[in-house]
């Protein structure tokens, strides 16, 4: 059974029920979410129950060594995430024996977490575990919850490969939330091409978030990368140091200030939905902090008294932030209307913020969910480590630092507040991206419309041929096996078999190797052994990252951040597997930048589009980081771009791709359009507006575009799936182009510059310094395409 009801609907109490009963009766659970926070906090709400028969315990990376046997051998109620399954438990499944014969029920929290790539392998992972539970006689009741899940049963039926009841219907109260949809203003700065430079998301969020806690508002700030929830964090807590050195000269030790009349609505305030003009995203996750003030507020620099509670106005207490001479008059107000509320401790205002990431060891994890709860913090800068379902009741506000990706996400992070029933604030502040713009400037692509259907391909071969290898090693495959893995686990296997990864034998198919069957699944993509971070000066382990990213966020030359710290990279060697940081304090951040060339191996679709053709195919992608560049933290500014000797990588993807005749393109060449400007242009829009109609991230996709492929011998634009196999994002932009493609002209027409700016046509990524774009070429080519 799936159950897909809003936040804070009672799912968690639909499955803790009868999984405390499977406990009483002298079953096992097994309860598995995508987060160790989740984990985490869903063990506390079990022991907070005080059942004695139930013995409830985590078992995750997190878990001691010295803790694990007793979890192994006493617990009967395990909760763990699909990483640990994959890894520690099924390969030892005769360690857990005891446990798998009584096991009962399998709860999939925020099942809606399990897509693309990471899902598909995360139902592989589940056939395999529904396999051993058979090995021990045991048939466990598999019950998932998701408050964004669409198609709730055909999603969860793909996912386990179980026939799936639903449950949809939600009657729990819940109070309103105000969204808010918050644009950035264009500083006087000017970057590639001469483009506008927007002030970035991250900056936003870092004042308002500085506000939202001297206002005595609880917040979380979702930003989309480590780094960044670091840079927010960082940046909140300098603006209320400089706060309360104000403050402090100000009102001396006076902490109690009376209060007056409610602060008039003003835009921006509860009560009013504000959609701003929008823009897109700065480079990536990472955006530089530009430090220009906003037009609707005073700058860093203003006295204390207009900027607390300035902004967006919210105090949650009518005329916080005013000094008393500012409330009522001089006297104050009336005795029946007068109101205290106590600032906080002066020299304390920074340390109510704090960021919040993966990385963390677990203890400083648990301690900042304690202090949120508690309201020791008041603001908490996170990846989305926090979106999932961590009960952190009492938020009353959550700031979206750029378009997470998805509607499910938007709703899903939009829901940490309010969780006790009232009323929220949400603020989605747009980057400067192509898709943020279009969002801001069209509220209706997300108010009143489904969530995205949840994209996975269990069979893709990529993601099938490592877990059967791996199901292999626990049990050895037979032909009884076959229907649990799919329809094309017959063909994977010959292919197995002949690459000489198992071996046939008349009982079935066996993992004969000794190397761990395991570790040719890379489940959350990485791939490639991680590098380690290492401070040369000392040898301090700061971090992992992996192999793949290294390439953009450890070269050298990198600024990288770690709690806090800022370090420079001194060497980056893929061989040992290692990057040398130094700590450095640099006034500048970088972005990677990549090339990338595309073959065609197969064409397994196309149809006319107008008077070209749209397909979708295999293709092998290779890319290499060739440059990165250096931005000012405090304006944007472009510093220089630094070359860099990289290797290339090769990636077997598929992708979408549309071509037009040369007719076509011979006219569009009379009218002076730069043909190879026109299709770059294109594509990067296309890039940016796709995550609208499948359910991936810009990061998840790439593009090429070419006047003349070698392959095809035609202007043509190629989207594809950033992950090895392909991950079901292009095949969605082929099945949806004509929306996709219409909705990418239009963004391109609104927005206001006139060559072509983040918002619209460049592209954070590019690796080609955002040369050539043609924005007006573009246009004509887009509606060429969609001519009927």
């Amino acid at each position: 059974m799936i159950i897909s009801t809003g936040t804070a609907s009672g799912k968690s109490l639909a499955y803790l029920t009868p999984a405390v009963a499977s406990c009483l009766d002298g079953g096992t659970v097994l309860y598995l979410t995508p987060t160790k926070a989740l984990a985490a906090d869903q063990l506390r709400g079990i022991r907070d129950l005080r059942i004695t028969q139930v013995r409830a315990a985590c078992f995750d990376g997190d878990t001691p060594f010295e803790e694990r046997t007793w979890v192994r051998k006493n617990a009967n109620y395990v909760l763990t995430n699909p990483d640990m399954l994959h890894r520690g438990i099924l390969p030892r499944h005769a360690q857990w024996s005891a446990f798998f014969r009584r096991l009962r029920l399998v709860v999939i929290d925020e099942c809606h977490g399990y897509r693309g790539v990471f899902g598909s392998h995360v139902a592989q992972i589940l056939r395999r575990l529904r396999r051993v539970c058979a090995r021990y006689g045991a048939q466990p009741t598999f019950l998932l919850a998701s408050a964004t899940a669409s198609e709730p049963g055909t999603f969860a039926k793909r996912l386990t490969g179980l026939e799936m009841a639903e449950v949809t219907t939600d009657a729990s109260p819940k109070g309103s939330t105000t969204v808010a949809l918050w644009e950035p203003p264009l500083t006087e700065l000017r970057g590639e091409g001469g483009a506008p430079v927007r002030r970035t998301a991250t900056a936003e969020a870092a004042d308002l978030l500085a506000d939202l806690v001297l206002a005595d508002v609880r917040t979380l700030a979702f930003v989309r990368s480590r780094r960044g929830a670091e840079t927010v964090a960082l940046a909140a807590r300098a603006k209320l140091a400089d706060v309360a050195f104000s403050l402090s000269h100000q009102f001396g030790t006076t902490r109690t200030v009376p209060t007056g009349p409610a602060l008039p609505a003003a835009p921006g305030r509860p009560g009013t939905v504000e959609t701003a003009p929008a823009t897109g995203a700065g480079p990536g996750t990472d955006e530089p902090l530009t430090d220009q003030p906003r037009a609707d507020r005073p700058g860093p620099g203003s006295p204390a008294s207009d900027r607390v509670g300035s902004g967006l106005g919210l105090s949650g207490r009518p005329g916080a932030g005013q000094p008393p001479s500012e409330v009522g008059g001089p006297a104050g107000p009336q005795a029946d209307d007068a109101q205290a509320w106590a600032l906080p401790e002066v020299s304390d205002l920074p340390e109510k913020v704090a960021a919040y990431r993966a990385g963390y060891l677990a203890e400083d994890r648990r301690l900042l969910e304690k202090a949120l709860r508690s309201g020791t913090l008041m603001g908490l800068a996170t990846t989305n480590a926090l979106e999932l379902g961590v009960d952190v009741s009492g938020l009353d506000a959550v700031l979206i630092a750029g378009w997470p990706g998805t509607r499910a996400s938007l709703w899903q992070q939009a829901g940490r507040a309010g969780r006790d029933g009232q009323d929220a604030l949400a603020v989605l502040i747009a980057r400067d991206d192509p898709l943020d713009t279009y969002l801001v400037h069209h509220p209706d692509a997300l108010f009143g419309r489904p969530v995205e259907a949840i994209v996975l391909d269990p069979d893709n071969p990529y993601v099938l041929g490592p877990h059967l290898c791996a199901a292999a090693a626990e049990i050895p495959l037979s032909e009884d096996d076959l229907p649990i893995f799919g329809n094309t686990a017959a063909t994977v296997l010959d292919t197995l078999v002949t690459d000489g990864l198992l071996r046939r034998r008349p009982a079935g198919w066996f993992w004969t190797k000794r190397e761990r069957a395991t570790d040719l699944a890379d489940i959350r993509g990485g791939g490639g052994a991680p590098i380690q971070v290492v401070e040369s000066s000392t040898g301090r382990l700061l971090g992992s990252v992996d192999e793949p990213s290294a390439h953009t966020m450890v070269h050298t030359g990198a600024v990288y951040i770690h709690q806090g710290e800022t370090f420079l990279v001194e060497l980056l060697d893929l061989e040992a597997g290692v990057a040398l940081v130094s700590s450095a304090q640099p006034d500048y951040s970088t972005f990677a930048r990549d090339i990338t060339d595309i073959s065609l191996l197969s064409t397994l679709r196309s149809h006319a589009l107008g008077p070209g053709t749209l397909n979708f195919g295999e293709v092998e992608v290779t890319r290499q980081v060739v440059s990165y560049l250096k931005r000012r933290l405090q304006s944007g500014e472009m510093l220089g771009d630094e070359p860099l000797d990289l290797p290339p990588r090769t990636l077997r993807t598929r992708a979408v791709w549309w071509t037009l005749p040369a007719s076509e393109v011979a006219a569009l060449a009379e009218e002076g359009f730069d043909l190879g400007g026109a299709a770059h242009a294109a594509e990067h829009a296309a890039i940016g507006l796709l995550p609208l109609f499948a359910t991936c991230d810009r990061w998840d996709i790439g593009g090429v575009s070419t006047e003349l492929h070698a392959d095809t011998g035609l202007l043509t634009v190629f989207v594809y799936d950033g992950h090895e196999g392909g991950a079901g994002f292009a095949e969605r932009g082929y099945a949806r182009a004509t929306d996709w493609l219409t909705a990418t002209r239009e963004a391109i027409a609104s927005c206001e510059c006139e060559r072509g700016c983040p918002s619209c046509i460049q592209s954070p990524k590019c690796g080609n310094g955002n040369e050539p774009l043609d924005k007006r070429g573009a246009l004509r080519l887009l509606a060429t395409l969609l001519t009927p």
